[in-house]
Order: C-alpha cells, then structure tokens, then sequence
C-alpha cells in the first residue's frame, strides 16, 4: 500500500485573505458536509424568508380587518344613540358614503343621513313604541266590560266553573 492510499483525502481550504494565504488541508468528506450543511441552510434561510413576508402580509390583512370592523362598531354605535330605526339599512348607506373617505366624519354622515332618509330614524330621540300590526285588534274598549263582568261573577259565586271561565277571558284579552 502506498501512502496516498492510507491517509485520507485531503482538500485545500483557504482560511481568508488576512491569513497571507495560509492553506489548510480539510479531509474532502469533511468538505462536503460543510457544504451539504450551507446549501440547507441557505434553503432554510430562503423558506424562513417567505414565511415571513406571509406573516407579514396576513398581519397586514388582519389589522385592515380589525380597523375596519372597529368603524363600523363605532358608526353602529352612534346610529343607534341617533335612534336608528332599521340599523342595518343606515349602516350600509352610511358605511358607503364613508367609504370614499380616508377620514370620514361619522356625526356629520349621520346627520346628513337623518336629513335625506328620515324614514330611517324614529321621531324625536328615536324613542317609538310598536303600533299594532293589522290583524292584532284592539279588544280593550268593549271586551272590558266583559272581562270585568267575569271577574265579578267569579269573586262573587265562587264556583270553579266562573273562575275558570275569567282566566280563559283573560288569557285571550290580555
């Protein structure tokens, strides 16, 4: 066997250009790994990389979305303090003429608001009590007299039959 066969082989490896050229024999394998061990992790590096410019992105989307739901949580706040009648129709017409603007004046949007589509807020203060709907009947002018009389018979008999009567009178008036 000759020398060069027993000793491993060996590789130069410049060690920098401050070293006077300084040369440093690396076994080849030892090479190799070392290079093997740079590639993945300049391919780590680079899937790292677009990692984070994802995140970056998604943090950018998320934020959008959290400044704009935040607007709208405000303008629904303050439609509802003007007295909003139909919420959701003022926060759509409201949320698109605010929508050209950077910086919109929501209690100026609202106000405008009130003066063109009034149907949209109640009367004053926006305090308005349900009206009764078409088939409900107003049965409190001349059933009273008769849910009164069955009280009265009621108290008065005593019998099971006449209070049962009452609360089936009251059950349907009131």
């Amino acid at each position: 066997m000759s020398p060069i066969e027993t000793q491993d082989v060996m590789s130069e490896d410049m060690v920098g250009a401050g070293d006077s050229d300084n040369n440093r024999l690396v076994p080849v394998a030892e090479s190799i790994r070392y290079r093997k061990r740079a590639q993945s992790a300049e391919k780590k590096l680079e899937v790292l990389t677009e990692q984070l410019a994802q995140a970056q992105t998604q943090t950018a989307q998320l934020s959008e979305q959290l400044s704009n739901s935040q607007a709208e949580q405000k303008l629904i706040r303050q439609l509802a303090a003007a007295g909003a009648v139909d919420l959701e129709a003022a926060v759509l017409i409201a949320g698109a003429r605010m929508q050209g603007q950077a910086e919109a004046d929501v209690s100026g949007v609202i106000e405008q608001l009130k003066k063109e589509k009034q149907y949209l807020f109640g009367g004053a203060g926006g305090n308005m009590t349900q009206a009764k709907t078409a088939g409900s009947r107003n049965r409190l002018t001349n059933n009273e007299t008769i849910l009164e009389r069955a009280a009265r018979k009621a108290a008065t008999s005593g019998s099971r039959a006449d209070l049962h009567e009452y609360l089936r009178l009251r059950r349907n008036f009131l």
